[in-house]
């Protein structure tokens, strides 16, 4: 992509507010793991996410053999662990706090959730891969606020909500718990 275009490209899609995760798995030499902003949720039936490392990614590469990973998703007083998974080289899990998830990927401690799986299918997409994995476990829920990360920087929830809660239901966000299912 020409300079030019690739920082106007940059600009634009900054301004699509996502969170943050950690994308972890084994290799043979151990856990890894890398930030990952370039994650959703694909299909309720059967349950599959999906996320978009670098084809460059040496941590993805290690994990890739093994067939599973766990997406760590972190909680806005994670903003450290971002950025030391953010960073290239250095073992990243010196100082994080782990445990094996079932398929024996890292979920890291404090994560305001986590969701194990089994990769279903790879697909190259330009400089990236397209990883499907279908979810073999779900992880409990912190009450904690999301790490954002909008217009190139780390963002709170109360930097964002600027003019409140609508109270509007979305039905059709697959995330998005339907009315019915309010308790």
């Amino acid at each position: 992509m020409q300079s030019e275009i690739a920082a106007q490209y940059r600009s634009v899609l900054g301004h699509f507010c996502t969170g943050v995760t950690v994308v972890t798995g084994m290799s043979a030499d151990g856990p890894v793991g890398f930030a990952c902003q370039s994650f959703a949720a694909l299909s309720l039936d059967p349950p599959l996410v999906l996320f978009c490392p670098q084809r460059t990614s040496r941590s993805w590469a290690a994990m890739a053999s093994t067939g599973s990973f766990c997406v760590n998703v972190l909680a806005e007083d994670q903003r450290e662990v971002s950025t030391v998974f953010g960073r290239a080289g250095a073992d990243k899990f010196a100082g994080v706090a782990w445990t094996p998830s079932s398929t024996g990927a890292p979920v890291l401690d404090g994560a305001l959730t986590w969701i194990d799986c089994q990769v279903t299918v790879v697909h190259d997409a330009g400089d990236h891969h397209v990883v499907v994995g279908e979810v073999v476990e779900l992880g409990p829920t912190r009450d904690a606020q999301p790490l954002l990360f909008y217009r190139g920087r780390y963002a709170s929830h109360a930097e964002l909500d600027t003019r409140g809660w609508s109270g509007e239901v979305l039905d059709n966000l697959m995330t998005w718990q339907r009315q019915s299912e309010w308790s």
